[in-house]
């Protein structure tokens, strides 16, 4: 197995998004005129490799406040993943625990030609966001242990509040809730590399959950589709370098089943 191989993936989700604009019908109202149309062609274009559609309950929200969100998933076979999403200017691809680079990334890039190839008057599918996100959880541990610690020694991400703020005020410096969002700008490509962790929930166990991501918008969006699959691969390569960076030692030793 490739160092690079985990047999137990952290991974909860990995999800590429395309975000377009939308045209604005009075302040706080945006829709996309083709939308209706764009969700019938690419229902005939995609069953062959997500034959499965479901409605969701936002399909029910009024086209004019319902920009940007998800409307319409598209599956491999019932309750299953990979998946694609649409809603009005948004397109989303999706896999979970089966997820590995190459299929996802062949997915991705047959699925946003499809979006180009079904949207009415292409050229006016103007992408101002491109999002590859990808979310890890592990659960903490059962013992009541120093959070701030152990995110040290797990992700070599270090955050610390001076003691002398906990001296003598019956506070614990343990946080019980936690949330950190940085963001990098980059330039290849031209975007932000962002890092999120948090605590939270996997299952029904409190976890350490953080998400890599690597988003461009407006001008850093590369000409679609000619710099889509280029944009793809370097956003991955670097995602994936500081995931890879993040676990090194017993993480990583536990990812790959030693």
């Amino acid at each position: 197995m490739s160092s690079r191989e985990l047999k137990n993936k952290p991974l909860v989700e990995a999800i590429l998004e395309i975000r377009w604009a939308l045209q604005e019908k009075a302040p706080g109202f945006a829709v996309d005129p083709h939308y209706r149309l764009l969700l019938g062609r690419l229902f005939d274009r995609l069953h062959a490799d997500y034959p499965v559609h479901e409605q969701l309950d936002t399909a029910n929200i009024p086209d004019e406040m319902a920009g940007h969100t998800v409307q319409h998933r598209f599956r491999v076979a019932d309750g299953e993943w990979p998946l694609v999403q649409l809603g009005p200017g948004v397109f989303t691809v999706n896999d979970t625990s089966r997820y590995i680079w190459p299929d996802f990334r062949d997915r991705a890039i047959k699925a946003t030609q499809h979006l180009f190839d079904c949207y009415p008057k292409a050229a006016s599918l103007n992408v101002n966001t491109l999002l590859l996100r990808y979310i890890d959880a592990i659960e903490l541990p059962s013992t009541n242990g120093d959070f701030l610690t152990y995110l040290q020694n797990m992700l070599k991400v270090s955050v610390n509040l001076p003691p002398t703020f906990f001296e003598n005020t019956n506070v614990e410096s343990s946080p019980v809730h936690f949330q950190l969002h940085q963001a990098f700008q980059c330039a290849a490509p031209a975007g932000q590399l962002q890092l999120r962790i948090a605590i939270g929930q996997k299952g029904d166990r409190p976890a350490l959950i953080w998400e890599t991501i690597m988003q461009s918008s407006h001008a850093e969006v590369p000409k679609m589709l000619d710099n889509f699959e280029s944009w793809l691969d370097a956003s991955h390569k670097l995602v994936n370098d500081w995931f890879f960076k993040m676990i090194e030692g017993e993480l990583h030793r536990r990812f790959r089943g030693e």
